[in-house]
């Protein structure tokens, strides 16, 4: 079990962590009903918080972020000497979860996506765990939730009687949404992106060789070419300048941020 604590990424604070010791801390709070937010984030979640300082602070409100992208362990292990062997991939790191949720009786509960990409996600989770215990599962509204909406969503968690919840929303907003409703439900928000699809079968996910040289961007462009150019044409140049000025100790990164000065209630 790896756990180097968190390191500075471009301002972000990301826990050099491996699989085994992040599942860990996922099942600790909701042993403990304790709220804890997660993130698995890649380039594009490091760039999102590096770039804006609002949401840098909440992503740095964070229980715990893991290296979701080959780059980002890799600039961790060239910064800091982390020694990271593999990243903390998120749908990965989904199935590790259920696996120990099912073993354990924890109860969870799906919040984001559609409800066709929900439902075959259920269905092929529990043909991987059939102990896993589904405790609701809730699509997206794709918009901003009013308050009452809110407290209503985090009233159904809390009673559902689930032990975490994972958020598929897309980033920044499920980072957004794991800040804002920690507390409200008192126990671990994942938030895990692509996951949600990624297990439903409805994306395809890039072949391991790719994934572990860190091209799966180039494999994801190439499937969603009109979604996601802007991302990877913008982002992974810049994200590459500044980790080499990281590294050369040209440029230091604030970790400090802005605090939202209102809430957002994404769902």
């Amino acid at each position: 079990m790896i756990n180097r604590g968190k390191h500075n990424l471009l301002g972000i604070l990301v826990d050099a962590v491996d699989y085994e010791a992040a599942v860990e801390r996922i099942l600790d709070a909701a042993r403990e009903r304790r709220g804890a937010a997660v993130s698995a984030l890649a380039v594009h979640g490091v760039m999102t918080g590096a770039l804006d300082p609002t949401h840098r602070y909440r992503l740095n409100c964070f229980d715990l972020i893991v290296p979701d992208g080959q780059p980002v362990r890799w600039a961790l292990n060239a910064i800091y000497g982390t020694r990271l062997n593999d990243r903390v991939y998120g749908p990965e790191l989904t199935l590790r979860v259920c696996q120990r949720a099912a073993e354990e009786q924890v109860p969870v509960f799906f919040y984001g996506s559609t409800q066709p990409v929900l439902d075959r996600m259920q269905g092929n989770l529990l043909k991987r765990f059939p102990t896993l215990q589904i405790a609701g599962m809730e699509a997206s509204k794709f918009r901003r939730l009013t308050q009452s909406e809110a407290m209503e969503l985090s009233t159904r968690i809390r009673e559902s009687g689930a032990g975490m919840v994972f958020a598929g929303l897309g980033c920044p907003r499920q980072e957004t949404w794991a800040y804002e409703f920690r507390d409200l439900v008192s126990m671990p928000i994942l938030a895990v992106g692509a996951a949600f699809p990624f297990i439903a079968g409805e994306l395809r996910q890039a072949p391991p060789r790719l994934q572990r040289i860190g091209m799966e961007w180039f494999f994801r462009l190439c499937t969603e070419p009109k979604r996601l150019w802007r991302r990877y044409a913008l982002l992974n140049p810049a994200y590459v300048a500044l980790v080499l000025m990281q590294c050369a100790r040209l440029r230091t990164f604030d970790t400090h941020g802005l605090m939202p000065e209102s809430t957002m209630l994404f769902g």
